[in-house]
């Protein structure tokens, strides 16, 4: 916390981490706090649907899917990445033709499926005397893969086991500081690792209980910055975690320089999921394994009373390979072996208030007006680490932020350096390509009403799902960001995600166009019993992987 300027005020700050870290004191130390997805955090798994929340957070995550039959391909592979830079300021006051990493995403990320028995869709509840007997999750097994909506079926997704998504997060520098901002230092990125878990029995239609979710959310997500030791500066667990756990530790994490070129290797161990960040710019490296010795743990389910306890628990990936088949059965997207950038959150704010809010005017220059209702988890530029602009976090359900607009990685000097990464590559020396990649975007899930009532997306017909996504003034954002392949990278080939970049650029896939046709999916309805439902949630187009290192 004293990281955030004293300028930034006490009540500003109290609100702040009272809305994305509830029960979080205004001073670090080991008081109780956590992500809380319900209300609206930036940086947690997209849901399928809105029983989950009582007011729904929407996360738009463009994002790149891997495909491999080879087994292991679910389990363990590895990219090269390069941090992006940001344009030059010498002042700390930028332009108004400059953009910023922070300002187009919070976080991007390397994802996972993992297993967590006490999660969605069929949690196990009490180990002693179990909700749902019998549904084991075999560590890196394509035995869990239950996508049959037959209840019947011995495949059914009725028994589908529970599951939780991995986050391999990295968050830019130049802004305000965790817990409430969204950067580690005013110059360095850093990294964590999360876990995000749902505490929901769709089976018989149930939720944690109430004391529960107050305590870890009904998404409990573990966290734990990546160290150079190995080892968590604070406990990672959701019932256990405190501000220290989401306030970076210059002593003990790893920081990394824009520009940075960074071995990224996640593969299983015998007490879970490993992910090592080699920094082979500055020779520094960290690491996490997601252990019950690091303290990670899960959310014992139990719908009924008041428990909220820690079971300690070593997480592993879930599947063997990765394909169409190996999904998360309660979020939206269909990944498993993933790279996404959260996008849409930061949009300009004239004035913020002492509690958070915007008073006057959102927008950029050219397209200033009255702030709004999605004007919120705002913070004034004197709480910035660097770059000194005002801005909101919350989640732009109006489309008009800087995410949507012609500001994105394009060779302009004034806006960032594009994300670049290899294509994911497995086997014993990380050598083997997967064969099959997909573009997928959630547009669907993020257009329907309870998120954008003027985009209106009817996910069982696709009547009004678009893409780009209208703003709230009703026409189409200016511009949505996309993927391509190219070359001057330090390999053969490399993605870069933004816009065109002249000199690197060699296929952007048709631009927005590459992520494809409406992607219908079976998800278990909730109460129902073992009976599915089907929703258009992503927008989805697979090919043969044009992109190998």
């Amino acid at each position: 916390m004293r990281r955030l300027r004293s300028r930034f005020t006490f009540a500003a700050i109290a609100s702040l981490l009272v809305g994305l870290f509830p029960g979080a004191p205004v001073a670090a130390g080991d008081i109780h706090s956590h992500i809380e997805c319900g209300v609206s955090r930036s940086l947690c798994a997209e849901v399928d649907d809105l029983e989950a929340f009582s007011s729904y957070v929407g996360h738009d995550e463009p994002s790149l899917l891997f495909y491999s039959n080879r087994p292991g391909s679910g389990n363990r592979m590895q990219y090269v990445l390069t941090l992006p830079t940001d344009p030059i300021v010498p002042t700390g006051i930028p332009t108004a033709a400059q953009s910023f990493n922070f300002q187009l995403h919070p976080a991007f990320w390397f994802g996972m499926a993992m297993c967590d028995t006490q999660s969605s869709p069929r949690p196990l509840g009490d180990p002693a005397n179990p909700i749902n007997p019998g549904l084991a999750c075999t560590p890196d097994s394509d035995t869990n893969i239950h996508e049959n909506p037959d209840p019947a079926a011995p495949d059914a997704m009725a028994t589908h086991p529970g599951t939780a998504f991995m986050e391999m997060q990295f968050y830019p520098p130049g802004w305000t500081s965790w817990p409430a901002g969204v950067s580690c230092d005013a110059n360095l990125w850093c990294a964590a690792l999360n876990i995000d878990s749902l505490s929901i029995d769709y089976f018989h239609g149930t939720q944690q209980n109430k004391s529960c979710q107050n305590l870890v959310s009904i998404e409990p997500v573990n966290f734990a910055f990546i160290t150079k030791s190995g080892i968590p500066h604070a406990p990672p667990s959701p019932v256990n975690s405190t501000v220290g756990t989401f306030t970076p530790n210059g002593a003990t994490d790893l920081f990394m320089s824009s520009g940075d070129r960074v071995v990224v290797t996640l593969r299983d161990t015998a007490h879970g999921l490993r992910i090592d960040l080699d920094d082979v710019t500055n020779g520094q490296s960290g690491h996490m394994v997601a252990s019950a010795a690091n303290g990670f743990g899960q959310v014992q389910y139990e719908p009924n009373g008041s428990v909220c306890k820690n079971l300690p628990y070593d997480f592993h990936p879930e599947y063997s390979t990765s394909s169409e088949l190996t999904r998360v059965p309660w979020a939206a997207h269909s990944y498993n072996i993933a790279f996404s950038d959260e996008i849409g959150h930061f949009d300009y704010c004239g004035h913020v208030s002492a509690s958070g809010g915007c008073t006057s005017t959102e927008g950029a220059a050219n397209d200033i007006e009255k702030s709004d209702s999605d004007d919120n988890f705002c913070m004034d530029a004197s709480a910035s680490l660097l770059i000194k602009v005002s801005g909101c976090l919350d989640t732009n359900s109006g489309f008009d932020g800087v995410p949507y607009l012609n500001v994105w990685p394009d060779g302009n000097p004034d806006h960032p350096t594009p994300i670049v990464f290899t294509s994911a590559r497995t086997g014993a020396g990380f050598n083997i390509d997967y064969s099959r990649i997909a573009f997928e975007a959630d547009l669907p899930r993020i257009e329907a009403p309870d998120v954008s009532p003027v985009n209106s997306c009817n996910r069982s017909t696709g009547d009004r799902c678009v893409k780009p996504p209208l703003t709230d003034d009703g026409v189409p954002a200016d511009f949505y960001p996309f993927f391509s392949a190219a070359n001057g990278y330090g390999a053969a080939c490399a993605w870069a995600f933004g816009n065109d970049i002249p000199g690197h650029t060699v296929n952007d896939f048709g631009k927005l166009d590459q992520y494809g046709q409406f992607l219908r999916l079976t998800y278990p309805l909730f109460g129902g019993r073992g009976a599915t439902t089907s929703r258009i949630n992503d927008f989805r187009q697979v090919m043969n992987n044009p992109c190998t290192p």
